[in-house]
């Protein structure tokens, strides 16, 4: 039973690809966070040998990169790039604010990587994000028609509310909304904050 069971597990290891590990690394970021991504936990996780990782990745940092660019490359495709379809200024912020209000995977791993701000491979893609988002805001609120002071303080007041209300849910514990709940408070802060 040994011998069948090798070929099977080379056969998998071969097939496992560096995109594999990130997926796995971002994974195991929404669930435990940034310090539980390890190399043999990892493996176990997915049914291989560390060999497995090391072809693909020198370093830990180098596998938590990946995992952090995936993140935000998913963020670029499914989030900003499909708002350009939408013309209308106004209608595309009350989209966005719709589709950010439900994206909860992704608020979980902005979450785990707000708590390790101080990592120096977390450090600047958060400031990457952080910084495409405001930039992103600034330019929707510009061109519905503010200022650009103004729609400099929105975007910070916005991306504020943000940040404010997932450090509430997730990382205080604050009680979860029901859905009506919920919808209604996205409805308020799209009343709220959209001129």
């Amino acid at each position: 039973m040994t011998r069948a069971s090798a070929p099977a597990k080379t056969e998998r290891t071969s097939r496992l690809s560096a995109s594999d590990w990130a997926q796995a690394a971002l994974d195991l970021i929404a669930e435990e966070g940034v310090h539980a991504v390890a190399v043999e936990p990892l493996a176990r996780r997915l049914g291989v040998t560390k060999g497995s990782f090391y072809w693909h990745f020198p370093s830990r940092d180098a596998l938590l990169r990946a995992a952090l660019e995936r993140w935000e490359q998913v963020e670029l495709d499914e989030v900003f790039a499909r708002l350009e379809a939408v013309a209308d200024p106004r209608e595309r912020m009350r989209e966005l604010f719709l589709r950010v209000a439900h994206e909860v995977r992704s608020h979980i791993i902005y979450s785990e990587l707000l708590k390790t701000l101080d990592h120096p491979v977390v450090q600047p893609v958060m400031q990457r994000v952080s910084k495409r988002r405001l930039d992103y805001l600034m330019l929707a609120f510009r061109q519905l028609g503010m200022v650009r002071a103004d729609a400099q303080h929105r975007a910070h007041l916005t991306y504020a509310a943000y940040v404010g209300f997932l450090q509430l849910s997730l990382q205080l514990g604050q009680p979860r909304l029901q859905q009506a709940e919920f919808d209604a408070y996205v409805d308020h802060v799209i009343q709220t904050l959209i001129p």
